[in-house]
């Protein structure tokens, strides 16, 4: 049996009666079609996170032209299907369409709305074929490639399943979930299985950096720049140029980076602290927080349109008392790990230890637990950890 799926369509026109027109022959194709219009660039780019399957883009609108949206669109997912529909008939302004990804030009004229609806019907066999292939691909995890999620558990099976429709594509990715969960495992997991995996991979705890000294760290700085600025430093977003950057802990940025993140992210350039200069990059992106960024939002706490941003691609990693079985698995990985890293004998769990560690509640999730199997393995004076040898918590005095 076919497998049916409903594709997306939006459609960018700011006459609304033409636009209305528009979504009604799209509509009337059939079924499988979800067509939603915007009166402009500006508002089609605060719901692309929404991910179309098909965009069709009126070449002149009164924010920002077909081309630069498109350009945009293709630099947030390139496998989007863009149609230009517009009144410009100049073969110059053609050719520099579809040398931009452009799928169709197409001539505003009586013809406009049939060869319309023929250019989506055809981009959706494309997508339709994208999405079965998706599918067929989400039931088969290569456990080869993703060695370092250790795992069995629904919910980490899921989140393999999420990495495979992002790591080969440059769209944003934010992973949440609670502190300790492996958030900068799963991150480096998406480089090392995506064409970057040869450039560079660049970690950044924005917490963890004093907010005077962020900008700089970033973005860098120029000889002067600042007191004691003796000399131009390059930051990390130009260090991961061609690779990926990872900021963790982004909801902890400051309001004023904030802004300057933003448009770091719609415009792929940075500026030196210091300079006028623009310099462009190559860089993906992914970020990381623990905190719920909505509530942030609602508390004046972190910018709408940078929380909208991000929202390129979600994915969001259970706590481990939800993960079950995993703690056993968890458990003798970083036990053989720790025991190889450390050069004394290898040594066991026994069932009872087991028993203990699968009970306990892990507020401190992943992390929590190989500090618990490592100090139980330098308690242990035998060949094996028994439940005696762990220590949940320590008090520090």
């Amino acid at each position: 049996m076919e497998r049916k799926f409903l594709n997306k369509v939006f459609i960018i026109e700011d006459d609304k009666i033409f636009g209305s027109i528009l979504k009604k022959s799209l509509e009337n194709m059939g079924d499988g079609y979800d067509v939603q219009v915007f009166q402009s660039g500006t508002d089609f780019f605060n719901a692309i996170h929404e991910n179309p399957d098909i965009v069709s883009i009126d070449f002149n609108l009164p924010d920002m032209n077909g081309l630069e949206i498109l350009k945009r669109i293709k630099s947030y997912n390139e496998e989007i299907g863009t149609i230009i529909l517009s009144g410009q008939e100049k073969v110059e302004v053609v050719v520099e369409a579809y040398s931009n990804g452009a799928n169709h030009y197409i001539i505003k004229n009586e013809n406009a709305l049939v060869e319309l609806s023929n250019s989506v019907q055809n981009l959706s066999s494309n997508v339709n074929l994208r999405k079965e292939v998706e599918v067929l691909r989400e039931q088969i995890i290569d456990r080869n490639k993703y060695s370092s999620v250790v795992g069995e558990s629904p919910g980490v099976l899921k989140v393999l399943r999420m990495i495979q429709k992002v790591e080969k594509s440059k769209i944003l990715v934010l992973i949440t979930g609670e502190s300790g969960t492996g958030k900068e495992v799963i991150a480096n997991t998406i480089h090392y299985n995506s064409p970057r995996k040869r450039k560079p991979f660049v970690a950044v705890n924005v917490a963890a950096i004093p907010a005077d000294l962020i900008e700089s760290e970033l973005f860098g700085h120029e000889k002067g720049a600042f007191t004691g600025a003796t000399g131009r430093r390059i930051g990390k977003f130009e260090e991961a140029n061609g690779g990926t950057i990872f900021l963790d802990e982004i909801g902890e940025m400051e309001l004023g980076l904030q802004t300057k993140l933003l448009r770091v992210l719609q415009e792929n350039a940075i500026t030196r602290v210091g300079s006028n200069k623009e310099i462009h990059l190559d860089v993906r992106v992914l970020a990381a927080t623990n905190k719920n960024l909505h509530e942030r939002v609602k508390k004046g706490l972190f910018r709408e349109d940078l929380y909208y941003r991000l929202q390129g691609f979600l994915i969001h990693l259970p706590p481990l008392r939800e993960r079950g079985n995993d703690v056993v698995l968890l458990s003798n990985h970083f036990l053989r790990h720790f025991c190889k890293s450390s050069r004394i004998p290898e040594k066991t769990i026994t069932k009872e230890a087991l028993a203990e560690l699968v009970k306990h509640n892990w507020p401190g999730n992943v992390r929590e637990l190989k500090s618990v199997i490592e100090r139980a393995a330098l308690i242990s004076e035998t060949e094996v950890i028994t439940p005696e040898d762990l220590i949940f918590s320590q008090s520090i005095y």
